[in-house]
């Protein structure tokens, strides 16, 4: 169970213990015994009050406390936040309840810059708390129940809190949603879940099964669960608000396991591969947090689901797939299926007639050898669009870069017997490649942008601040904030 996080104005008695943020000037030990801190002991741990360290201490008045370096106080941001947050609840899991006056390390923010750091570090808390337990027999239950941020505002930075608090749920969710395996959560139980946020956040939502996705003639969806014995979904969910602003589509893939299908993976390209829905669980944790977040626009979210298996008649490398818009595909590698599926996703998105489009997939690996596992890729028809969804992200403090989509590499997905081919023509430039592909199936004119996000949906290296084994929910936060901020673009 997720601790509560709640605003308060001073530290309030009952608390544990209790963070001191100090910056590299109060690092010093003079400033640190100013603070009623022992320097020595803190020296001996080696803390100078640099970002990211951290130790345990005993005040001078008898209170516990775990001190958090920010670095130079010129450096603090409302990203630096959240991550001391995130460290501080990561630690602190053996107390009951722990108090954040970090609001004090940024005395010159107020009013809407306030509630922001004050939002992204209920945000850090929250997702430093996280832990996933749900296959563990013996799992022993979380200490920690309650986290306070403490610092100066109103209802305005009350608000905040509690709205960062839900935005951290929200990734969470997402986070237990790539974490459960392809076994447990199938296309069907993972289409069960979207159910259940929208009836809860009151949403609209259509799910169809095998019959509608054949009447709706989503070969491409089709043609990747031909291998498989589950059978697929295909889930629409709309957040509409009186007079929205416009609309933006949301796309997630929802592949819930990747087997490679006939062009299987090896046994350690597999281990992993449950993340493969990692689009579509960002897409629900975003409708899981969009009536917190309170977005003006109209948001539609299109999500394919469906696993990459390969039984005694799976899709073959050569198969030709015929898509949404009639568009034939030739399949060279079953392996690249998650870019058949979003075709249709993005066909129906883009009959909409949105005002933008945003798809999220764990579509190609090559975008973790240009980029790693900390920035995602985010590739567009529309530089405005592209900028706009960057800094929505920069704002989040999800990371991503942009890569461009080459007129001449258009040529690499032509097929000799068919419209296009699955893979390309090239051994370069995969993610390139890929978005140049899924250009193809959106609409002339929408602004659309694609987040390959195959490096970042899932964390691999030890637990780091908002960061644990497993499942990341990368994109919760920076869709919130994009919908938060949206207004069409110009065309």
């Amino acid at each position: 169970m997720s601790p509560a996080i709640v605003h308060a104005k001073a530290v309030p008695a009952a608390s544990e213990l209790v963070a001191i943020p100090v910056t590299t000037a109060e690092g010093t030990p003079e400033a640190l015994e100013a603070l009623g801190l022992p320097a020595a002991g803190l020296a001996a741990q080696g803390f100078a009050g640099k970002v990211d360290q951290l130790a345990f201490a005993t005040r001078s008045d008898g209170r516990n406390v775990i001190v958090i370096g920010l670095g130079e106080a010129k450096d603090i941001d409302t990203n630096g936040l959240r991550r001391a947050a995130a460290r501080i609840a990561r630690a602190s899991g053996r107390v009951k309840s722990v108090a954040l006056p970090l609001l004090d390390a940024v005395p010159e923010l107020s009013g809407n810059a306030l509630a922001e750091a004050a939002r992204a570090i209920a945000e850090g808390a929250g997702l430093g708390a996280y832990r996933f337990d749900e296959f563990r027999s013996a799992a022993a239950k979380p200490v920690l129940s309650r986290i306070v941020v403490v610092g100066r505002g109103g209802q305005k930075v009350a608000e905040a809190v509690a709205e960062g608090a839900q935005i951290a749920a929200a990734q969470n969710f997402a986070r237990d949603l790539v974490n459960r395996p392809g076994g447990s959560l199938t296309p069907k139980a993972l289409a069960a879940e979207a159910v259940k946020i929208a009836r809860r956040e009151k949403l609209k939502i259509t799910v169809l099964g095998p019959k509608e996705i054949a009447e709706r003639r989503l070969g491409g969806l089709l043609g990747v669960n031909r291998g498989s014995t589950q059978e697929p979904r295909f889930v629409e969910m709309a957040y509409e608000p009186a007079s929205p602003t416009g609309t933006l589509a949301l796309v997630g893939k929802g592949i819930t396991f990747d087997s490679g299908g006939l062009s299987i993976k090896s046994g350690e390209g597999m281990m992993t591969m449950k993340m493969d829905m990692g689009g579509a669980a960002a897409v629900l944790g975003f409708f899981a947090a969009v009536r917190a977040v309170a977005p003006k626009c109209r948001v539609v979210g299109y999500m394919p689901m469906t696993d990459n298996m390969s039984n005694g008649d799976a899709t073959r490398p050569g198969d030709v797939l015929t898509m949404r818009d009639g568009t034939t595909v030739e399949v060279l590698n079953t392996d690249a299926e998650g870019r058949l599926i979003l075709a249709d996703a993005l066909c129906l998105a883009s009959e909409a007639k949105p005002d933008a489009i945003v798809d999220l997939a764990t579509l190609t690996g090559a975008v973790e050898v240009a980029l790693g596992s900390r920035i995602a890729a985010v590739l567009s028809n529309d530089e405005n669009w592209r900028t706009t969804v960057q800094s929505a992200a920069d704002r989040s403090g999800e990371r991503m870069w942009p890569l461009p989509l080459p007129d001449d590499y258009r040529p690499f997905i032509d097929s000799d017997v068919a419209d296009l081919r699955n893979i390309s023509k090239s051994k370069g430039g995969g993610t390139m490649t890929a978005g140049l592909f899924l250009k193809e199936f959106v609409a002339a004119g929408i602004p659309w942008a694609h987040i390959d996000i195959a490096g970042t949906a899932w964390w691999a290296e030890g637990d780091d601040a908002e960061f644990s084994k497993g499942g990341t929910g990368y994109g919760v936060r920076l869709l919130l904030e994009l919908a938060r901020t949206f207004s069409p673009p110009r065309r």
